[in-house]
């Protein structure tokens, strides 16, 4: 056994001078708490329960307690995310006589004592108290057990998800990816002053990759079409005004939106990471927009189209059909198409669903 420092230097991975961690080779934690106290923080604060059904009012007012350990550990690019949580949330409920007069306000805690990466695929414990026991606060508590538990639940998986993803580690973790193409660009570029005069190969085959990209575009190869149907326990003219408000998407998907309700008018969603425009309104019937990512190469527009039947009342069935979405980003991530149909399925048509019990 060769002695410390006489190894084969072939065989030894050295820290590099400058300090990069290349490829995420070498083992790295991220403390990942005060990130995560935020992240609850702006998941949960102002969140509406019940906005008067049954004459019952009740919203999320703050974040008690995030306590515990939460990290993040990548080792040759892996992810390992490891958290052991105890969460409290309080919560206020108000109600209303048929007149709108107040009956009773009362306070009340959510805890979630254990959420841990080790039960990431269960749902956690949580438990509801109110502090007024009598027959209002106990109806007042039914309520939020009946709604909110869903809503609390689905924002819970909202930060497996986003642990699982790498939390505060994950646009660093993009970037790397992206670091080496323009390394090799780069490379490409000093090869081209160096060999003086004459059209170089590397030139050659960078001109080559973007006509082929270009020609890639026009014959429309490299697109998908995805398309869904959902179903949901509401009106179909709810589900359409759902989707066409700027401060209800808002509050479904806990980002920034803006929405023109006309034709020809702009689209921003999700603080801005999709734009576009309207193409084709029909009240409670149809969605036609213009939706682009910010990822996505310049030039690319896909087409949204979504319609919408109520084949008896209260049933609304959601035909979703979402054209010439590309198969890689502009960064050569081949996950677009995955990640635009789980985006549908769980940041929009599952949160709908808890947020407003449109649930079957």
């Amino acid at each position: 056994m060769a002695k410390f420092g006489e190894g084969d230097k072939r065989w030894i991975v050295e820290d590099r001078p400058d300090g990069t961690n290349v490829h995420n080779w070498h083992w790295s934690e991220t403390n990942c708490l005060d990130w995560s106290r935020n992240f609850f923080t702006k998941q949960f604060s102002g969140v509406v329960i019940l906005a008067g059904e049954g004459n019952l009012f009740i919203k999320v007012t703050k974040i008690d307690k995030v306590e515990g350990e939460a990290y993040v550990n990548v080792r040759k690019g892996k992810i390992i995310p490891g958290y052991e949580l105890n969460v409290s949330l309080s919560w206020e409920g108000e109600a209303k006589d048929s007149d709108g007069k107040t009956l009773l306000k009362a306070d009340g805690l959510v805890e979630m004592p254990y959420i841990s990466d080790e039960n990431a695929d269960e749902d956690p414990e949580i438990r509801f108290t109110v502090k007024d026991e009598g027959p209002i606060g106990k109806t007042l508590k039914e309520a939020m057990v009946k709604k909110g538990k869903s809503i609390i639940l689905e924002k819970v998986r909202v930060y497996v998800e986003a642990m699982a993803k790498g939390g505060p580690c994950r646009d660093e973790l993009e970037t790397k990816k992206v670091a080496p193409k323009s390394v090799a660009a780069g490379s490409a570029s000093v090869a081209v002053e160096k060999s003086g005069g004459g059209v170089p190969a590397a030139a050659a085959a960078v001109e080559s990759k973007v006509v082929k990209e270009k020609k890639t575009v026009k014959t429309k190869e490299g697109f998908k079409t995805i398309t869904m149907t959902e179903k949901f326990s509401c009106r179909a003219k709810d589900l359409y005004e759902i989707l066409m408000d700027e401060n209800r998407w808002k509050g479904f998907t806990q980002s920034n939106a803006k929405i023109s309700k006309d034709v020809n008018g702009p689209i921003s969603l999700f603080d801005g990471s999709v734009t576009g425009l309207n193409v084709e309104l029909e009240e409670g019937k149809l969605i036609v927009q213009k939706w682009r990512f910010g990822s996505w190469p310049d030039g690319l527009d896909s087409t949204v189209k979504i319609v919408f039947k109520e084949p008896e009342p209260g049933v609304t069935v959601v035909n979703l059909t979402h054209t010439d979405v590309p198969e890689e980003d502009r960064y050569g991530n081949a996950t677009v198409v995955e990640n635009t149909e789980r985006g549908w399925r769980d940041l929009i048509f599952h949160r709908i669903r808890a947020v407003f019990g449109f649930g079957m």
